[in-house]
């Protein structure tokens, strides 16, 4: 018989327990879900029996959600970690994340939310455990870096793989400095970004620390991602020389965060600058059908090409002949200077 995992639900809220008790009944994996209004009590429960997720509201009396997610941390490093809240806070999120959870989210307030939110927990729940680094749902530095600076932190990442140890400087949401060994700056920044998995602390400003790295940490992470593809791929096929190639010239064109191109088949994709292209490559062919079937229903013509705009990036998806793309672009540029670049991809790549 499979065993059902186990659920903690931390709120001091009686009926936000009871309501989110019943919502969590509903996931498809059968959970048992247990609850409690306090913090200490929480701490007794997990004592007392196994759970695989602990869920816990942030906003609460004597012993608060930060408070008890850092001893769980400690203490249960195998339990995975929600926090939950109601508080808009930039920096309450970054907090949270430094100190390990898995996921972040602010009470569903819509149907769409919720489902969303019910579906990440499944996966959750699902997870067997993986390489990475604990914190912004077990991935690469890459989310914790991105983090801290779209939040406007100001904090040192100290990071440790096994004997290696290194820190990141960041000072109001900008990169200063970084250190690895004898390595300084961006070349420390590099080494630290290449390692797959290990530990993370934030630990207290340095408003003092000399800075050595001046460009946007969206250009350094860049950067940084092409130098490993690039390390990898050496490595693999010899020195063979990727500067002249139609994917290192799309990745170098002005604004672009990531390339993505895809051909039919699950090994015909290649990318730069994404730490999970699979991933992204499921999401941009689902969207990419989806949204062929509406063109075809509507009788509107072959799809061309889609701006997708958010906070943090803008994204695009387009076809030209049988390869498909999804390309990252800076939140800063307007849907029709992306329409206009990607004219540009487009052309590179057909070169």
């Amino acid at each position: 018989m499979e065993t059902r995992h186990k659920i903690l639900l931390l709120d001091d809220d009686p009926d936000l327990l009871s309501t989110y008790s019943q919502l969590l009944e509903q996931l498809p994996s059968r959970p048992e879900i247990r609850t409690t209004p306090s913090g200490s009590r929480a701490m007794a429960m997990l004592e007392s029996e196994p759970f695989r997720l602990l869920i816990c509201d942030l906003k609460m009396p004597k012993m608060d959600g930060l408070q008890v997610l850092s001893i769980v941390r400690r203490k249960y490093p195998q339990i995975r970690t929600v926090a939950l809240t109601s508080v808009a806070d930039e920096q309450f999120r970054s907090r949270a994340y430094g100190l390990g959870v898995d996921q972040f989210w602010y009470k569903p307030s819509s149907e769409q939310e919720t489902r969303m939110f019910l579906e990440c927990l499944e996966s959750l729940l699902g997870r067997e455990s993986e390489p990475g680094f604990r914190g912004v749902q077990s991935k690469s530095l890459v989310d914790i870096i991105q983090l801290e600076c779209i939040s406007q932190s100001s904090a040192v990442l100290r990071i440790t793989n096994g004997p290696l140890a290194g820190k990141i400087w960041i000072q109001d949401g900008e990169l200063i400095d970084a250190e690895a060994a004898e390595l300084g700056g961006e070349p420390a920044f590099q080494k630290i970004l290449s390692w797959k998995n290990g530990n993370f602390e934030t630990l207290p400003a340095e408003p003092s620390r000399t800075r050595t790295i001046f460009k946007s940490y969206n250009a350094v992470l860049l950067e940084t991602a092409h130098a490993m593809d690039e390390s990898r791929e050496a490595a693999a096929t010899g020195a063979k020389d990727e500067a002249t190639s139609p994917l290192a010239q799309l990745s170098q064109v002005e604004g672009v965060e990531f390339v993505l191109a895809m051909k039919p088949g699950e090994e015909g994709q290649v990318a730069r600058g994404l730490e999970n292209p699979e991933h992204v490559a499921t999401w941009a062919r689902q969207g990419l059908e989806r949204f062929r079937t509406l063109g075809d229903r509507w009788h509107a013509g072959p799809l061309e090409q889609i701006e997708c705009l958010g906070p943090q990036r803008h994204v695009a998806l387009a076809t030209q002949a049988e390869t498909e793309f999804c390309v990252g672009w800076k939140h800063t540029l307007t849907a029709g200077q992306i329409r206009e670049m990607m004219k540009k991809v487009l052309a590179l790549w057909a070169c």
